[in-house]
């Protein structure tokens, strides 16, 4: 179908030129300050990388000896197709610059050479902390059967979407909601799909590391009790948008929840014995950290996807992947715009940028535009949005 132009990080769009010139400086700043015994080369590559984001400097191809030199500079020159001239920072579109912009971050950081997450720091914080162990406690309350499991689960691993360490505006919201909060509410045909459905895997593209990733996980185990039933944990590759869950959150994650004993260890244990068996597998691609859109992704990785039982693609970064980071008409099916993936497919995200689809009607949006003029960006409303096969 015809798709709108993505958003830009120009004046175009206020909340994506905001992102660029105030909220990724602001992210390194912090990241610099949490990671105080880096050494002074690092901290002055990345107080560079700073000043170019929040200046709008032009975009620089990553040095040579990277090994994904070549895939980003294509990418960049795309973008020079796209606006004309030299891309820079405040003028390219908004998906390649922030993805490129953590890549950058990483470079700066070195690490690939040190395997040091420079947003550590801040994912530990919040693994060990009260408020991720008491939302455990709340999924692992017992359910009389699994339709009911699945569909509290479902809300409860949205609204951890929340809880993003990138954002501070969403994450004030906490998971405690309102009726209202939820937008579009498809769990009934989801929960339908995932009991009738007699074969193939679930995919589970993941977002945020700590809440989030901990209520993936309990929603996992609820879908393991389906006989035969085989999970797939899509990850980055390596860390970005601060909090986005790798391999090695998973473990941590995992880890910390059989020290915390209780229900929290016996879940682990559920889960470790199904990754033993096979029946879960954490699997990062380089594609989930790239620049292109759900429609682009690798052809073996489209192949696995289109087998699947269902998709399930969380938070707004992967929601901006999947329906193409652009300014779409609110009623636009939700359906049509994931035409290109043959399987089932269900986003659960929270609404942190403008793109949308999928609205019941226009008057919502424009009631939500009168009673609160952030309601696309600042994380409190969400959506479970579904599409059959």
């Amino acid at each position: 179908m015809q798709r709108p132009a993505p958003i830009r990080t120009d004046s175009s769009n206020a909340f994506a030129n905001n992102t660029m010139r105030v909220r990724l400086p602001a992210i390194i700043d912090e990241t610099l300050a949490l990671n105080s015994d880096y050494d002074a080369s690092i901290r002055t590559r990345l107080q560079k990388l700073r000043d170019e984001i929040a200046y709008g400097a032009p975009i620089s191809p990553l040095p040579k000896t990277a090994p994904d030199h070549d895939e980003w500079l294509r990418a960049i020159d795309k973008q020079r197709e796209i606006v004309q001239s030299q891309p820079g920072w405040h003028n390219a579109e908004w998906f390649f610059a922030e993805t490129y912009a953590y890549r950058w971050i990483l470079e700066a950081a070195r690490w690939q050479e040190t395997g040091r997450d420079p947003f550590a720091p801040k994912k530990l914080a919040e693994l060990q902390g009260n408020a991720l162990w008491r939302l455990v406690e709340r999924a692992m309350q017992p359910d009389d059967t699994l339709a009911d499991a699945l569909n509290r689960m479902l809300a409860l691993d949205l609204w951890a979407n929340r809880i993003d360490l990138s954002y501070a505006a969403s994450m004030q919201h906490g998971t405690e909601t309102s009726a209202e909060d939820l937008l579009v509410d498809d769990r009934e045909a989801v929960i339908a799909q995932v009991l009738g459905e007699p074969a193939g895997a679930i995919y589970l593209v993941a977002d945020n590391a700590g809440s989030e990733l901990a209520m993936d996980l309990a929603l996992v185990d609820s879908l393991l009790r389906l006989p035969g039933m085989r999970l797939v944990v899509c990850l980055k590759a390596a860390p970005t948008f601060v909090s986005d869950a790798t391999p090695s959150d998973i473990w941590l994650m995992l880890a910390e929840m059989e020290r915390r004993g209780d229900e929290a260890a016996a879940l682990a244990s559920r889960l470790c014995d199904a990754w033993s068996a096979e029946r879960l597998r954490f699997l990062p691609h380089a594609f989930w950290n790239s620049s292109h859109f759900l429609w682009d992704m690798p052809s073996s990785l489209h192949r696995a996807l289109n087998k699947a039982r269902l998709v399930i693609i969380k938070g707004d970064a992967n929601y901006r992947r999947a329906v193409g980071d652009c300014l779409w008409d609110v009623q636009t099916p939700f359906a049509d715009v994931l035409g290109y993936l043959d399987a089932p497919a269900l986003c659960l995200r929270t609404l942190k940028s403008d793109p949308l689809v999928g609205l019941p009607s226009a008057a919502m949006a424009k009631e939500l535009c009168a009673s609160d003029p952030e309601w696309r960006v600042n994380g409190k409303r969400g959506l479970i949005q579904f599409k059959a096969r």
